[in-house]
């Protein structure tokens, strides 16, 4: 195939959308942008990359900031790892690497969090290394070129297409070149009803020839999202304070507080299976009243509903058994600790609830 680089980089340079990670090769800047933008729209996330580099202008300003301190401005943005990753990625650039972070894209995938993808965007942009970028736009952008009729989950294509990212990228303006090809998928060779007409590497496209654009990539089809029920406890003291606890730091939502329970077992009601969440995590015990609230929430490869119910603390001091920490608080006090969707709706209800007390 004749090189897609020139005519693509042309169409870059007129096209390109100005967000505020492209107006610097700053590495920080720039590895913050591409760990936000995982699994996270793009403009969804330009709020929350200015207000984190305000708070956090430097690596070692992360690196030494406390971890609560993280999860809370990151509180929203989801996939948690990610931020969890990234303050101690930082810790180890800023103590162990002198606050300058490695310019190959080998040693960028050494640090936590960062993958074969991040690395060579961080190499090519930050640094100008001749690296390959293979996200999903340009798996995308990839299988349409070459018109790719097999599963793009598939390891063997999945190294087709990396090889095809490594021989296709021109000798200079990689980072340019690599950001052309992740703007056009998001822009231009979208998932549904690609914008052909206006693609600037159209005649080298060999899906829109066939006319199969869109039929590829093809993917295997989805098995069925599971769902649980939750039970959780909004647990009151003698002086009107809540019970929180803050989840262990390693696994999903890690390291952020939440309204203590757990998910049903098979027999037992939702009470039931709160008074034994609540002996495993916390050897407490509670009188459950009301249900107050029900949350839907969706996970990447599950969904639950969560039901919180208003208790009332009974007995035995709180211990860290299958939770990291634990705190009285006030409802008043609940925003200085970071939450993940479902448990801020439940605040958003208590909130609601005191309002219309007042």
């Amino acid at each position: 195939m004749p090189s897609i680089a020139p005519a693509l980089l042309a169409w870059y340079d007129r096209e390109a959308a100005d967000f505020p990670w492209r107006r610097t090769h700053d590495a920080y800047a720039v590895w913050l942008s591409e760990i936000m933008l995982q699994q996270t729209q793009v403009e969804t996330v330009i709020p929350y990359y200015e207000r984190f580099l305000a708070a956090f202008p430097t690596v070692q300003a992360l690196a030494d900031a406390p971890l609560d301190t993280v999860l809370k401005r990151w509180e929203g943005l989801g996939y948690y790892s990610r931020a969890r990753n990234l303050h101690r990625a930082a810790q180890i650039v800023a103590q162990e690497m002198g606050g300058n972070f490695p310019s190959t894209a080998d040693e960028l995938e050494k640090l936590p969090g960062i993958g074969r993808y991040t690395a060579g965007a961080i190499s090519s942009i930050a640094f100008g290394q001749r690296a390959p970028v293979l996200d999903g736009n340009v798996i995308r952008v990839f299988a349409r070129l070459t018109d790719l009729n097999t599963e793009v989950t598939q390891n063997a294509v999945k190294m087709k297409l990396w090889t095809l990212a490594e021989d296709w990228l021109p000798a200079e303006r990689a980072g340019d070149y690599n950001q052309a090809l992740m703007e056009l998928g998001r822009t231009v060779c979208k998932p549904r009803n690609p914008l052909c007409g206006i693609c600037p590497i159209q005649a080298h496209c060999a899906a829109f020839t066939n006319g199969t654009q869109n039929e590829r990539p093809v993917k295997a089809k989805k098995a069925p999202v599971p769902h649980y029920d939750v039970a959780a406890g909004v647990i009151w003291n003698d002086v009107g304070q809540l019970l929180i606890a803050q989840r262990p730091l390693k696994g999903l939502l890690g390291g952020l507080w939440e309204f203590p329970g757990g998910k049903q077992e098979q027999g037992e009601t939702l009470p039931e299976c709160l008074k034994r969440e609540l002996r495993e995590e916390l050897a407490i015990e509670v009188e459950v009243e009301d249900l107050f609230t029900v949350v839907h929430h969706g996970f990447t490869h599950f969904k639950i509903t969560l039901h919180a119910f208003m208790c009332r603390y009974r007995s035995g001091a709180p211990q860290k058994i299958g939770v990291h920490d634990w705190a009285w608080v006030s409802v008043n006090e609940l925003d200085q600790y970071s939450f993940g969707k479902a448990d801020r709706e439940v605040i958003a209800a208590l909130n609601a609830r005191k309002t219309m007390l007042l």
